[in-house]
């Protein structure tokens, strides 16, 4: 029915994949919010890792710079500087949690029987060979090269702006 060849790449997509998934159960499952966001910042390298797998080594290079290092540290320094208690620790009651495991394994079944009954179009043809991030680099730094020295100004001003409502509090 099914041939599977086992090859280098279809393992380290099973191993990173794995990963990923139980950084996403970590995630939602710990208690502590610290870990919480370690387990996040697994599941964006791990995406990240993905993307080299897909031969897109500059989207890979962003989403571990961006995601997996940037927004883990920015989401562990704005739980750091924030005020949290103890209050609304309840655990969920039994029914809870049954409900919500009945509509995950229907949302699961849902999406699966989706996959498997879609017949999906024959994708272009592929050239290996192609250095995608030294093309992305020269349309990024040609022909848009206003909007993204515009996004480095909102950055900065979106930085600084956060930099005086912080100092505001003390």
């Amino acid at each position: 029915m099914l041939n599977f060849t086992m090859s280098g790449e279809l393992i380290a997509f099973f191993i990173f994949a794995a990963l990923m998934i139980g950084g996403a159960v970590l995630m939602v499952t710990l208690e502590k919010v610290v870990h919480m966001v370690v387990s996040m910042a697994v599941v964006f390298i791990g995406l990240g890792a993905m993307y080299v797998l897909l031969e897109a080594e500059f989207v890979a290079f962003v989403q571990v710079l961006i995601y997996g290092g940037a927004v883990s540290i920015l989401m562990i320094f704005g739980i750091m500087m924030t005020k949290h208690g103890s209050e609304g620790s309840e655990r969920p009651r039994p029914l809870y949690e049954t409900l919500i495991a009945i509509g995950a394994l229907s949302l699961f079944g849902l999406l699966f029987y989706a996959i498997r009954t879609t017949t999906f179009p024959q994708p272009a043809q592929f050239h290996p060979g192609e250095d995608n991030t030294m093309a992305l680099g020269e349309l990024l730094f040609t022909e848009y090269i206003v909007p993204f020295e515009l996004v480095s100004i909102l950055l900065t001003v979106a930085f600084i702006g956060a930099i005086v409502l912080a100092r505001k509090g003390e």
